[in-house]
Order: structure tokens, then sequence, then C-alpha cells
């Protein structure tokens, strides 16, 4: 048999807290820049997308020369009421030379690290100088990431939150306190966003909204909105794109999916990697607005996986929290697939972890 290993969700959050959530993040942020700057020798498409009236399930594939990765991933903006996750992902490597797969994780607490590293990225080229003070619109699961995000590229350390969920405000408090962060409740988006350098919308919510009016954007603000879009969601009000540089990660899936889906087709907008990679430049000056449209993109997840991979397994001991599956049914003659049934021990049970 051959076998494939698998990370699972209490080995993902004890590598995460073994290694520190910040670092992990700081790290994953390099590996991201060291892959938008090769964004043209990868393979990129937008996702498959599946929309209900519930929420969104979909397939993110990209692949380079020897590696196809692909998260599965679902968004669903009322789970939290009905006592599920907004958001669980599971992921996969697959090698190019023989499409087995070589690599297996769960990618709920993944997306959340990705996401910050790759809101860190952008902040590294778009955010003004001596930022110090980051707005939270949205107290989430995403949020003590984000913060940490920032933290670690940036060196924040003051927030300013709000939510309009009064429990998740003070859950992010309590986090964000033992974290060591400096925390200001406010009374709403506005209140939040007005006195802080980067702003971070993290909302979900299936509809066109405006979690953060054009009136309290201010000159020289970095935006970072990176809430769970889809087709019909929104977070910010149009005038401020209108006013702002908008960087995207792939644009032909932000303008279905992002704030950018109410612009016309000309609206114009930068892709992030043209910034990494020094073909454009980010920020240009102090008073610029930038706002990055951040949907989620699957070059994302591949660097992530890979990162996380090479973390557990190349260092040529065996990690115990990777588990060894038997996914591939891998007969001795490759044409004969039928042996595996002949030769299987049917009173086999198999014995979970």
């Amino acid at each position: 048999m051959t076998r494939v290993p698998y990370l699972d969700v209490p080995a993902t959050a004890a590598w995460v807290a073994r290694r520190g959530a910040e670092a992990v993040i700081a790290d994953l942020t390099d590996a991201l820049e060291r892959d938008f700057e090769r964004w043209p020798e990868l393979e990129t498409r937008p996702r498959l997308a599946s929309h209900s009236r519930d929420g969104v399930i979909e397939l993110m594939p990209a692949a380079d020369a020897t590696t196809f990765g692909f998260k599965l991933v679902n968004g669903h903006p009322r789970n939290p009421s009905r006592g599920y996750q907004t958001v669980t992902a599971l992921g996969m490597l697959v090698d190019v030379h023989n499409g087995y797969p070589s690599f297996l994780a769960e990618m709920t607490i993944l997306t959340a690290l990705r996401t910050a590293a790759t809101s860190a990225l952008a902040a590294r080229y778009l955010a003004p100088r001596g930022a110090r003070t980051l707005a939270l619109v949205g107290a989430g699961a995403q949020a003590e990431f984000q913060a940490l995000g920032m933290r670690a590229e940036l060196d924040i350390d003051h927030l300013r939150v709000y939510d309009v969920d009064p429990a998740a405000t003070a859950k992010l408090v309590r986090n964000a306190t033992a974290l060591g962060f400096d925390v200001v409740v406010c009374d709403d988006a506005g209140q939040a966003a007005r006195s802080a350098d980067v702003v971070t919308t993290c909302t979900a919510d299936k509809r066109n909204a405006t979690v953060l009016h054009d009136v309290d954007v201010q000159a020289g603000q970095h935006l970072n909105a990176i809430g769970g879009d889809c087709p019909g969601k929104t977070e910010l009000e149009p005038a401020t794109l209108r006013r702002a540089s908008v960087f995207v990660e792939h644009e032909a899936q932000t303008r279905i999916e992002g704030e950018i889906q109410r612009q016309p087709s000309d609206f114009p907008v930068t892709e992030l990697w043209q910034v990494v990679a020094g073909r454009v430049p980010g920020r240009r000056d102090d008073d610029e607005i930038t706002v990055f449209d951040s949907v989620g993109f699957a070059v994302e997840d591949l660097t992530t996986l890979q990162f996380v991979r090479d973390d557990l397994l190349d260092t040529g001991v065996p990690d115990p929290l990777v588990q060894w599956l038997d996914l591939i049914a891998d007969p001795e003659d490759p044409k004969d697939l039928y042996s595996l049934v002949t030769t299987a021990d049917r009173t086999a049970v198999p014995t979970p972890r």
C-alpha cells in the first residue's frame, strides 16, 4: 500500500500551538511572498462554486510544475446560529508526475492562518508607514488571526473592535488581551475605523451590505476587506472604492465575488502579485487610500499546504502529529485492481486513532 500523510484538526492545533500562531503567520507570509513573485509560473483559475440559499461550497485548485493542490471549503453565514462553523475546509496536494495524493490536511485552522498571512502580505506593500492601530469590524473566527498577522508584519499593538454580536466581541477582547493587545470596544464600525491606520472588515453575511461607510474612511488608511465574499456579498460602500487604489488576488474571481462586483467591468484594479513582483507600485503616498479586496485564492492554499507539509515531513524524522492513511489503491500488478478484493481480510476492522 502507498500511504498518504494526513494532518487532522487536533494535530493542526497542536502544530500551531507548538510553533506559535504569530510565528506561523510570519513565516507563511514570507512563503506567500515567494509564490506571489512567481505567479506567472503557476496554473491559476477562478474557483468552482455551488451556491444555495444557505451558503456556498467551493473547490479551489492551483498548481505548479510538480504539485497540484486543491481545497474544498464552504461559507455558510447562518451556521453559527445553528451550532456550526461558518467556514470548514479540507485540502490535498497531488504529485503531478503520477497523480497520486501526497498530503492531506484539515484546512479550517489553516485557512484562518493563510488568510491572516495574505492580509499581512498585502499590508507589507500597502499599509501606511508607522501603522500601530488596527480596526477589526467583525470579531468572529478570523479576528484573532488577523490581529496576530498585523502585529507580525506591522508591529500593530492597538485594536479597535466592533461586532454586532456582543458575545463575539467579548470573546475577542478576552483572547486579544491575553495575547498582549490593547483593545478598545467601539459602538459602531465608523467609530472603530476613524482612528485606525489599518481597517479589516471580516463579516459574514450573504447580501450586499455596507458594513463600513465612506464617510468613516480616512485619507491614508489601508482597508483589508476579507469577509466571506460571494456573489451578492459586499462590505464597503462603492464610493470608497472609487476614491481608493484597489488591489485584488485574481481579477476574474474578484469581479464575481469581491467588493468590485458592483463596479463596471473596466473599473481599474491591480493584482497583488504584480506589486510583490515589482512590476507596479503599491502604496504611492501617505494620503492614498488602499483597499485589498481579498476573496481568498487557491494559490494561497497551495502555498499553505506545501509550507505545512515541508515543516512536518522534511526533517527526516517522522513527526508524531502526522497520521498515515491508506488512500491509494496500489496493487502489485497495476492492471489487477481486483486482486485487492480477492486478497482482502474480510474480518479486518480498522482501528480508529
